[in-house]
């Protein structure tokens, strides 16, 4: 079985969305880019550089266009998922690729998800990877540090991002470092993310969502908040709303796809971070980033991991 992974914000580096299939783009993603170039009324590819990447609503619709985008060019190609799962935002382009939202919604739901997020908290916030220590420990972190900060996404057993303004990520820091953390890093995100923070921004994007259609999806989707496979279109339109106000249990999402009989994990563009992730928790698994990988050899790469996993 093959699984797809959309990353998340974070994953973003300036001039992605160019990259995409390295140099010579799919014609898949070129339609694709003109598609959400002609939803949004503006072009996408202004999007990724340095500048246009300061702002969430930016990094958060490139990040579904990469997402959409590749998955397209790699179906060009013969290959489709049996299932899918996105951090975050990218469970918009994981809900497309499914089937359950359309890619105009999806790009339409996803300006208005960043552009409240934007409103919410327009400064002073943001996420701290700490690599190092368990949930339990990040916990005792936080409360220990007197900090309004929360628990955001748990990526692995030791790798967990924890939300909140700079100087509660600061204090978070300096505690989590004392206490035999082996790294702790603030991400490209400038919103503090998967908490309560952002209650009044999950809760108007939810009066939104309840006005776009969903449908029952063609193939598994698993969800951000209980890492559970979805198969109701409720249930994701409420998983892709509220997401950005609970944490995303990643690991468990991870693992969850491989019990549905997930061999081989493709990750979306940009980056390899869940891949690794994947690799990491299941190392008989095949991991693949596509990146700038043109999407006839991914399509390879794929064929032969199912076929080694097969042997």
């Amino acid at each position: 079985m093959i699984a797809y992974l959309f990353p998340g914000q974070g994953a973003q580096t300036p001039g992605f969305l160019h990259r995409l299939g390295g140099d010579a783009p799919h014609p898949a993603i070129v339609r694709t880019l003109d598609e959400a170039s002609a939803v949004l009324g503006a072009n996408v590819l202004q999007l990724d550089n340095a500048d246009a990447l300061k702002s969430t609503v930016a990094v958060q619709i490139a990040l579904v266009v990469a997402g959409v985008a590749a998955a397209r060019a790699i179906a060009d190609e013969g290959i489709e998922p049996e299932a899918v799962a996105g951090l975050s935002v990218g469970a918009y382009g994981a809900a497309v690729v499914c089937g359950a939202l359309a890619f105009d919604d999806a790009l339409k739901l996803v300006r208005l998800r960043a552009q409240l997020m934007e409103e919410a908290r327009p400064s002073g916030y943001g996420m701290l990877a700490v690599l190092g220590l368990d949930e339990r420990g990040i916990a005792r972190a936080i409360a220990d540090s007197g900090a309004d900060a929360y628990i955001g996404n748990l990526n692995a057993p030791r790798q967990i991002v924890v939300s909140g303004s700079d100087a509660a990520l600061a204090a978070v820091r300096d505690v989590a470092l004392s206490r035999g953390a082996r790294r702790a890093e603030r991400l490209s995100v400038s919103v503090p993310s998967h908490c309560v923070l952002l209650e009044d921004a999950a809760e108007r994007l939810i009066e939104a969502a309840a006005k776009v259609r969903v449908a029952t999806p063609r193939i598994a989707y698993v969800g951000n908040r209980g890492a559970r496979v979805l198969r109701r279109a409720d249930a994701i339109r409420d998983d892709l709303a509220t997401n950005l106000r609970y944490p995303v249990r990643w690991h468990d999402s991870t693992i969850a796809l491989s019990e549905l009989g997930a061999k081989v994990f493709v990750e979306m563009p940009p980056g390899q971070t869940l891949t690794q992730l994947a690799a990491e928790a299941l190392p008989d698994a095949a991991s693949i980033a596509m990146d700038t990988v043109p999407a006839a050899s991914v399509a390879a790469r794929v064929r032969a991991a199912l076929r080694r996993a097969q042997d």
